[in-house]
């Protein structure tokens, strides 16, 4: 292999393993019935307590996300992402949890 070919490699794989931003990530498929036991007030303290945990993951999401960009410029590395700093995962179900949520708060018929 050539330097180029090597060098192009790495490039791809520092590129692709850099944070996404909190916005950018998709929910998670989470079925409506895990919540169909709660009641109507259940559901919206469950979802305002997973609105906030998303919130928590977004900012540390953000600040992995800064720290990679800044990392690959300095010295080629996505430092958030390599110190475990990446919540990618995490803030798929978090949003896929407030969309079954609000999925089962509508067919509930409750209120706001």
């Amino acid at each position: 292999m050539n330097r180029t070919t090597i060098a192009l490699g790495l490039s791809v794989l520092v590129i692709t393993s850099c944070a996404k931003r909190p916005d950018a990530i998709s929910p998670s498929a989470i079925p409506e019935s895990a919540y169909t036991n709660l009641s109507c007030s259940d559901l919206a303290k469950t979802r305002a307590d997973e609105e906030a945990n998303l919130k928590a993951l977004s900012v540390q999401q953000t600040n992995a996300a800064n720290g990679d960009a800044f990392g690959v410029f300095l010295i080629g590395v996505p430092m958030g992402s390599v110190t475990g700093g990446d919540k990618e995962g995490l803030i798929s179900v978090s949003k896929g949890k407030i969309q079954a949520m609000e999925a089962n708060r509508l067919s509930k018929g409750c209120g706001g």
